[in-house]
């Protein structure tokens, strides 16, 4: 109970993946990976003469592969407190750590969102910048209802600033009473200090599409979502770029995902895996989503030209917090029980929520102390990117 009370992002984001891992089939439980199915999409025909489509599933999976502990140690005299002082002085404190190692995890995924609006580095304190997020969920065809947002505490307090210079209605009373934000745009804030800081990569020079024709197709990229783009103008040698750099290619705009009508910004792409220019100023990133023209996952306007200009978000080599407003099903959390070792005497695993913790005591008998290992069993996964918008001022 201690550890699901301090959970932040791990208590917004999808968790009934984990049902897959307690199931067994013929006696069997599955391994630490459980695949998951993409959603199909169509083309509309026109007129009444049928026109078939086959029906393409990508897949992505959720790997249980992250263990957490933390151990500690009584000696006989310690343990003669009464369990209720245990608890306020190691158990709690104990499970604040883990709970903010598992949100560190989650808040982590930012990396694979490439939707970034407002200017890195910049303070969220009125409604209109809170406003772009919910505005890009929307421009997106985000669906609306069960959307949350993870806020640093800088941009936190800014906001709730923001709504004590309104007429003190009940509203604006509880903000600047409670510091507690109501929902805004359709968006239920929430406060994380494991808001995590991205620092942008040195990406200096003209920043250029080396070569045009640089798209791929769903079926060649249903189960990873990325891609190649080969790039040139970066300063040579010594020009990188960072696994959650987002960019935008001149001429190439984002699509309504259903209606594949034109929107009125361009394209957003993260990087995926950190690069360094060679001597010639060139680079390969590895892209997330995939360039896709045509068909029923058409998610651009147009085929990247050679030498359209790239433009990153925000300064180089800057860090910046990283705000982030999304629908549960973008991100996934999955928390195994573990397993009760033969050995281990007196092994306990309590579960809550959803939440499992496996304690194991184990004893020192010549200098009479107690030790005990706290473990937690978990895994963490982008499912659906575009159900998420990173936002700053």
């Amino acid at each position: 109970m201690h550890l699901e009370n301090e959970l932040v992002a791990a208590n917004l984001v999808h968790r009934a993946y984990e049902d897959e891992f307690q199931k067994s089939v013929n006696g069997y439980k599955p391994g630490a990976t459980v695949s998951i199915r993409k959603p199909a999409q169509f083309t509309v025909r026109s007129g009444a003469v049928a026109s078939s489509q086959d029906v393409v599933e990508g897949t992505t999976s959720i790997t249980i592969d992250k263990q957490r502990g933390i151990d500690f140690e009584f000696t006989g005299a310690d343990l003669t407190l009464k369990i209720e002082e245990l608890g306020e002085r190691v158990l709690k404190p104990a499970m604040i750590r883990l709970a903010n190692e598992v949100d560190l995890d989650v808040s982590a995924l930012y990396k694979d969102v490439p939707n970034h609006v407002g200017t890195p580095g910049t303070l969220v304190d009125t409604f209109a910048k809170f406003a772009r997020a919910p505005a890009r969920m929307d421009d997106i065809v985000v669906p609306q209802g069960d959307r949350s947002a993870i806020l640093n505490p800088t941009d936190y307090w800014g906001m709730v600033g923001s709504f004590t210079g309104l007429y003190v209605n009940e509203t604006a009373k509880k903000a600047l009473e409670r510091a507690s934000l109501p929902q805004i745009g359709g968006v239920k804030p929430y406060m994380a200090t494991n808001a995590p800081t991205h620092t942008s990569g040195a990406y200096g020079g003209t920043v250029l599409v080396n070569g045009g024709s640089q798209v791929s197709t769903y079926a060649a990229t249903k189960d990873t979502g990325t891609q190649s783009l080969a790039i040139d103008g970066l300063t040579v040698t010594t020009g990188t770029v960072k696994a959650g750099d987002t960019f935008t290619i001149a001429g190439v705009y984002d699509v309504n995902s259903v209606t594949k009508a034109t929107l009125p910004h361009l394209k957003q792409f993260c990087v995926t895996t950190d690069g360094t220019a060679n001597g010639s100023g060139q680079l390969t990133l590895t892209i997330r989503p995939a360039i896709i023209v045509s068909g029923a996952f058409q998610n651009v306007s147009a085929t990247p030209a050679d030498n359209a200009a790239i433009t990153f978000t925000g300064a180089a080599s800057t860090a910046a917090r990283q705000n982030v407003a999304f629908r549960k099903e973008a991100f996934a959390l999955a928390m195994a029980p573990m397993v009760k070792p033969p050995g281990a005497v007196e092994c306990s695993r309590q579960s809550y929520k959803g939440i499992h913790v496996r304690v194991i005591p184990f004893f020192d008998g010549v200098n009479d102390i107690s030790k005990y290992r706290l473990d937690v069993l978990y895994g963490v996964k982008t499912i659906d990117e575009r159900l998420a918008v990173r936002f700053n001022g």
